[in-house]
Order: structure tokens, then C-alpha cells, then sequence
């Protein structure tokens, strides 16, 4: 189809995306996200695990949301593929732990036959990790069939084998100043009432959203590229999280990347200001540079939040349109959102924030 047509359709088609994709309510997510944590806690192992660790030894990666589909034009994973077959090679060599946060599978556009043959490489890479014991899954609305056993064992059980556990959240909990601390991690679907299991939502993405996609060959992301309403879903998990003193909640689901509260912009944006009100011109310049290239990747953004307790992050997303994958690590007793890229040397690591975790502890004492 001609460059110009395809412009011409691509606004009705996000418009529509946008319009049935997702629709937070805050009162139904604070219910949700209490009733599972609180599960959790009291031992329920088909909702999740509860998993000590130790700050300073443990390793984990947390990515979410690579929406591995069919290979089509439909599939945002693709792009992203090289980059991700690479963290996984570099996190499974340095002996990570990995989490696999929600929506790895696209299952609401593409039959669970045709995800696992036509993404049987990256499965087998995260495989890998279930064979060293170093693997944990938990499902999204977009791959909620595999809470369920019986498709799990029919498509997955044949590449991860029957130890292969698909869980609602995980706790990771560690011990600071006497005092039990928790990173409370799931998906983050749950109270958004056109994704938590919605019919209506499945059938739209599966019988009017995908055959669009496929026939203009547009390549977005719903919640990417709308990000006022990736703000609001962020805000309400947020407001969340801070019910609870010890508690930092890590979602996905939004494929927006945020950490300590704060999207990158936002804290790009108030270390801007500060270093204007001291008149650091060197600093000012360089904040400059790296703001305008952090506004131009997540172009579309509405509005500044600020949110003050450094208790929610969002790992962001594996399906960006350029190939970038954004995660979440734990490590040498730092917490960091990562971002793989890749350029003219190939797919190559960056850290974008970090912090030590007893930092965080501390300021939620």
C-alpha cells in the first residue's frame, strides 16, 4: 500500500487501539492486586510463591511483555528478537535468575500452535533457564491460557518440560534492619476492565485489530503509543503501592518503563531543573541532549507525574517498534532499569537508572 494511504489509516486504527485496548479502574486494581498479594502471603501456590533473597548475592532480570506472535506483520516482537536473544545468552552466562513477567506470548492474535513454532528459538533459550532452576513465569491478559493446564502441558510442556509453573505473581522478599522487605511482581492487568479476561477486548484484538494490522502493516503498540493512558495505569499501580510501608510493586502490562516512581522523562525533566536553578551549563547541556533523545523515542507522551515514594517500577517492554527491549535487574544489591539496543556493533547492554536497594529501603522506613 502507498506510503501516503498508510498515513492516512494509521491515526483511525491507533484511535480505535486506543479506544478498546484498556481501561483501568482504580478501585477494581487496589481489590485485585490486595486479594493476590495477600494470597501469596498466606501460602497459596497456585496463585504465586513467596522467594527470600539475599540483597547483595541475588541475580534476577525481569522482562514482560514480548508478545511473541506469528512472524507476520501483525508480530511486534520481531524487530526485538536479536536484542532479546542476546540478554537472555548474557543473563543466563552470568547466572541470573529470570522472571518472565506477563504477555511473553501474543495469544489473543495468533492460535498457541503457531506462537510456539514460530518462536521455538527464544522458548528453548528461556528453557534453558528452567533447566538450571532459574526460571519463573507469570501470565497477562494476553497470555492467560497458560494459567490454565491443559493448553500449558499440550504447547509448552514439549520445550520446558513438566517442571514448567505458571503463576498470577511472585514475591521476592529480603531482610533489611530488621524489617521484612518485598518486591511484590505481576503483570499488572488485574482491575483493568477491558484486559482482565474481558471477552469483548479478546474478540476486537483477535477479529477487527489484527486483520488491520496485518493488511496496512502498522506496527504499534496500544499502551506504547498512548501514553496519557499508560500514565493513568501507572498512577493507579502506584497509588497502590503505597498502602503499603514495606512494599515496592514491579509490573508490566503498560510497556512503559518506569523506575522509582518516576518514567525516565520525569526524572530527566527534574534533574534538568535542578541543574538550571544552579546554573551547571555543563550538566544543562548534557541533560538536554539526553531528554531530547528520551522525548523523541517515547514520542507522544502528555503530561509530567510526580509521584514521590520510590515504590513502583514497570519493566517496560520486549516489543518496542525500533527492536529495544527495557527490563528490570536485581544484582550486587542494586535494582536497574536496563534497556538492550542495537546498533552498528550489534545488541549491547545500557543502564538507564539504578539504585542501591537499601536506598529504597530506606527511604520507605
Amino acid at each position: 500500500m502507498p506510503n501516503p494511504l498508510k498515513k492516512l489509516f494509521q491515526r483511525p486504527i491507533i484511535w480505535l487501539s486506543n479506544r478498546f485496548s484498556s481501561n483501568p479502574d482504580r478501585q477494581q486494581v487496589f481489590a485485585s492486586l490486595s486479594r493476590l498479594q495477600q494470597e501469596i502471603l498466606q501460602g497459596n501456590r497456585q496463585k504465586g510463591l513467596v522467594i527470600p533473597f539475599d540483597q547483595e548475592n541475588a541475580r534476577f532480570i525481569i522482562f514482560s511483555d514480548q508478545h511473541k506472535g506469528g512472524k507476520d506483520g501483525a508480530d511486534d516482537f520481531m524487530a526485538a528478537e536479536q536484542n532479546y536473544l542476546s540478554a537472555l545468552g548474557y543473563y543466563y552466562d552470568q547466572g541470573f535468575t529470570f522472571i518472565n513477567l506477563g504477555d511473553c506470548e501474543e495469544l489473543w492474535e495468533c492460535p498457541p500452535a503457531k506462537v510456539i513454532a514460530e518462536n521455538r528459538t527464544s522458548l528453548l533459550e528461556e528453557a534453558r533457564f528452567l533447566q538450571q532452576k532459574r526460571y519463573f513465569r507469570v501470565f497477562g491478559n494476553h497470555d492467560l491460557q497458560w494459567h490454565y493446564n491443559v493448553p500449558r502441558q499440550q504447547f509448552l510442556k514439549p520445550l520446558f518440560g513438566k517442571k514448567l509453573k505458571v503463576y498470577e505473581g511472585i514475591i521476592l522478599q529480603t531482610r533489611y534492619q530488621d524489617n521484612d522487605f518485598r518486591l511484590f511482581l505481576t503483570h499488572g492487568h488485574q482491575g483493568d476492565m477491558r484486559s482482565d479476561g474481558n471477552v469483548f477486548s479478546k474478540w476486537f484484538v483477535a477479529a477487527i485489530w489484527t486483520p488491520v494490522q496485518r493488511f496496512f502493516k502498522v506496527h504499534t503498540d496500544t499502551l506504547s503509543d498512548s501514553f496519557d493512558l499508560a500514565d493513568r495505569h501507572n498512577i493507579i499501580m502506584y497509588e497502590w503501592s503505597m498502602q503499603y510501608q514495606h512494599t515496592f510493586l514491579i509490573s508490566g502490562h503498560t510497556h512503559k518503563p518506569v523506575f522509582a516512581s518516576l518514567d525516565h522523562i520525569d526524572r530527566l525533566t527534574k534533574q534538568l531543573e535542578k541543574a538550571q536553578s544552579k546554573g551547571d551549563a555543563t550538566q544543562v547541556s548534557i541533560l538536554q541532549k539526553a531528554l531530547s533523545a528520551r522525548q523523541a523515542e517515547y514520542a507522544g507522551k502528555q503530561f509530567v507525574k510526580t509521584m514521590a515514594h520510590p515504590s513502583y517500577f514497570n519493566t517496560g517492554c520486549c516489543c518496542f517498534s525500533d527492536g529495544d527491549i527495557t527490563g528490570i535487574e536485581i544484582a550486587e544489591g542494586f535494582i536497574r532499569l536496563i534497556k538492550w539496543k542495537k546498533d552498528e556493533n550489534g545488541p549491547s547492554r545500557v543502564v538507564l537508572e539504578e539504585s542501591p536497594l537499601y536506598y529504597l529501603f530506606d527511604q520507605m522506613t
